[in-house]
């Protein structure tokens, strides 16, 4: 018995390896915050190139009074450049989808989408139908913006963190940005619905300054 009490004294005064065990117990959660850490940051680094390529690509295409399809095929696969170095399709699938429209109110500030198209990284598609309601953000409603057009911009990309997948599975990271056309000058007065639109047409002429090319033209 008293050796018994000798040995339960000694192993509750005993600081052998106590610092050894203690970074066993803390180990697990040190490399939570190291792994989780890593992911965020990544996250967040695609999440700013999300926003950036969503007000490119509809900034580029604001510069023009007039689109062909052609133009737009060019300014989308441009615009997931600024995605990189982050991949835009894996194994053939694609992890992102850049999509422009062009979006106009009438005399009531009902906003439908005049024209569109998309790309995934691999194939382009013909974006928002024609005709679909857009339910402007509140910072663009009111009166000043009925019988007007925006570019609308969107881009959304699917982040799959290497470590964390099993359990957050893939986010989606997306964004819009939308942008008033700079040159287009097609007034209730002088022009028929859509106004200050940029028009898709199958062959481009314009009447302004192309601000991305610095021409004439």
């Amino acid at each position: 018995m008293t050796c018994l009490s000798f040995r339960l004294r000694q192993f509750r005064i005993d600081t052998n390896a106590v610092a050894a065990i203690e970074f066993a117990m803390i180990l697990p959660f040190m490399l939570l915050l190291y792994v989780g850490g890593i992911e965020l940051a990544n996250g967040m680094a695609i999440n700013v190139k999300v926003t950036a390529a969503a007000h490119s690509v509809a900034d580029m295409v604001s510069q023009n009074t007039q689109v062909s399809a052609t133009q737009l095929q060019n300014i989308l696969g441009a615009s997931t450049a600024i995605l990189a170095p982050y991949p835009t399709t894996i194994n053939g699938n694609s992890l992102a989808t850049v999509t422009v429209s062009g979006v106009s109110t009438d005399s009531n500030g009902n906003a439908t989408v005049q024209w569109s198209a998309s790309y995934n990284g691999t194939s382009y598609g013909t974006g928002r139908s024609i005709g679909q309601r857009i339910t402007l953000p509140s910072s663009l409603a009111g009166t000043q913006n009925y019988n007007v057009s925006f570019v609308l911009g969107e881009v959304s990309y699917g982040y799959t963190p290497h470590l964390g997948f099993t359990i957050s599975g893939t986010l989606t990271l997306a964004d819009s940005y939308y942008l008033f056309p700079r040159c287009s000058t097609n007034s209730p007065a002088n022009a028929n619905f859509p106004y200050y639109d940029v028009k898709l047409t199958s062959s481009t002429t314009c009447t302004c300054i192309q601000h991305l090319q610095q021409k004439s033209c």
